[in-house]
């Protein structure tokens, strides 16, 4: 969601660049950074603690969650699909916006799906002891219908965006790796020839290394790390 600063507020980086709230782990942050990389745009990366969010953090956006992308002329954008779409509109050199031209609204019902029930069935299979522990199978199997899905696209297409890795794969890619943190052992041992592939490409990928920097938080007063590096 796109929203204004409040009145006053300016933490745009010295040098005029974006500021980009961001925790490491986050699959929502890891993957807007994985598209603001793609799209060589850089930005201040500010790297927060979540259990103790800078003030600066909170007053820039109220929801306090990131990612957060403040680009110092009054506009904030607090989502991260958000995120890669501006990012990619403005700098798309590996086409990842493809599949959203080839296919509009099948790229809208997978992301919209992706976002919404299957995010909430890998949250209550990884954190079940903070929902329901009893339900947590329950959540793994429900989680694994839209995983047996990807595993169809993959059998036939180089990547869920089509013939090549785009907006679908990497926006889905730092979910899916969380849904195998929860147990590698029964990820591992499903039938998934494809998308193991396909999730291991990324995990040992020069990208994925690059995207999961260690950064220490940020302190105020600082502009942030700047990210991504480029050449």
């Amino acid at each position: 969601m796109n929203g204004q600063q409040p009145a006053g507020l300016n933490n745009a980086a010295a040098d005029g660049r974006p500021v980009f709230w961001s925790f490491r782990r986050c699959p929502y942050a890891m993957r807007a950074r994985l598209a603001l990389q793609s799209a060589c745009i850089t930005v201040a990366l500010r790297e927060i603690l979540l259990r103790d969010k800078p003030e600066a953090f909170l007053a820039t956006s109220p929801k306090a969650t990131v990612p957060v992308l403040d680009l110092g002329d009054g506009h904030i954008i607090e989502e991260s699909r958000d995120i890669m779409i501006w990012a990619l509109s403005r700098h798309d050199p590996e086409r990842w916006l493809a599949v959203t031209e080839q296919a509009p609204q099948t790229c809208t019902d997978f992301l919209d799906r992706l976002d919404g029930p299957f995010k909430t069935h890998l949250d209550r299979y990884k954190y079940a002891s903070r929902y329901d522990p009893e339900a947590a199978e329950y959540h793994r199997d429900a989680g694994a219908e839209m995983l047996a899905e990807c595993e169809r696209s993959l059998a036939t297409n180089p990547a869920l965006s089509g013939a090549h890795q785009g907006l679908l794969d990497f926006a889905s890619l730092p979910f899916i790796r969380q849904f195998r943190i929860a147990d590698p052992h029964w990820f591992d041992s499903q039938t998934w020839p494809h998308l193991h592939q396909w999730l291991q490409g990324f995990l040992t990928s020069a990208r994925f290394a690059s995207v999961m920097e260690k950064y220490y938080p940020w302190q105020p007063g600082e502009d942030g790390v700047t990210f991504p590096v480029i050449g």
